[in-house]
């Protein structure tokens, strides 16, 4: 979840137009940083700024679904993002969009659609990389991989995770998260030996970190790699 400052410099400042809503944002950021991603978290973002609000900001929606996203609800986050299949996104917005589009279709197993939506948008997404970060081309690649696994087509998948990624010091959670999800591709594969060399892989990286963000951070992403070892991302 964008902290109150990452919001206030990215689109999602077009719809903080008055003090309330960013009060309002602010309170519930502190509710994610003291106990992390949960189905009330989801539920109290999604009421703020989008189930009680007239015209809702594209950001507000996709982060909603992204949120969902993280409590393995795929379902509700293509209820979120279906609001927009039919709007005209750009920028960050439409990146952020395309990428819980292809995780949250992949994992709820529609492979052609995911597949199919990726045709549609590759274009976009790799000029888009260009010109970010290497995480950002990180998270395409990670999306990208979860339509290969869909596709049972694992040995692509894991080319596309194997792109060149640079790791960014002990406490790069860009990294942790391919590891996490070549897990998870594992698992889907059937591959138990290949998957338990990931497991090892993920805890070794995990166990390098000095520092996490916030208090629950280690525990959480100790259980996404054992939830990824079960199948589950």
């Amino acid at each position: 979840m964008l902290s109150p400052t990452e919001r206030k410099k990215s689109s999602f400042a077009k719809s903080l137009l008055h003090g309330a809503e960013l009060k309002k944002y602010e309170e519930i950021y502190q509710q994610f940083m003291q106990t992390g991603y949960t189905k009330e978290l989801c539920e109290t973002y999604a009421d703020e700024f989008i189930n009680n609000v007239k015209k809702p900001a594209p950001a507000d929606i996709v982060q909603t679904a992204a949120l969902y996203d993280r409590i393995h609800d795929s379902k509700s986050a293509l209820f979120y993002l279906d609001m927009l299949a039919d709007k005209k996104l750009s920028g960050d917005d439409r990146f952020n969009f395309c990428l819980e589009m292809l995780k949250s279709q992949s994992k709820i197993g529609h492979w052609r659609d995911a597949e199919d939506f990726r045709t549609d948008n590759i274009n976009f997404l790799q000029n888009y990389v260009q010109k970010k970060s290497q995480q950002h081309e990180a998270k395409l690649y990670i999306a990208l991989a979860l339509v290969d696994c869909a596709s049972k087509k694992y040995t692509d998948a894991f080319k596309l995770l194997g792109f060149g990624y640079k790791p960014q010091g002990k406490n790069d959670t860009t990294l942790l998260e391919m590891f996490i999800s070549a897990a998870y591709i594992y698992s889907q594969s059937g591959n138990k030996e290949e998957l338990e060399n990931a497991v090892a892989t993920a805890h070794a990286c995990l166990k390098l970190f000095t520092e996490f963000e916030f208090s629950w951070s280690k525990k959480y992403y100790e259980k996404r790699i054992a939830e990824a070892a079960e199948g589950i991302l």
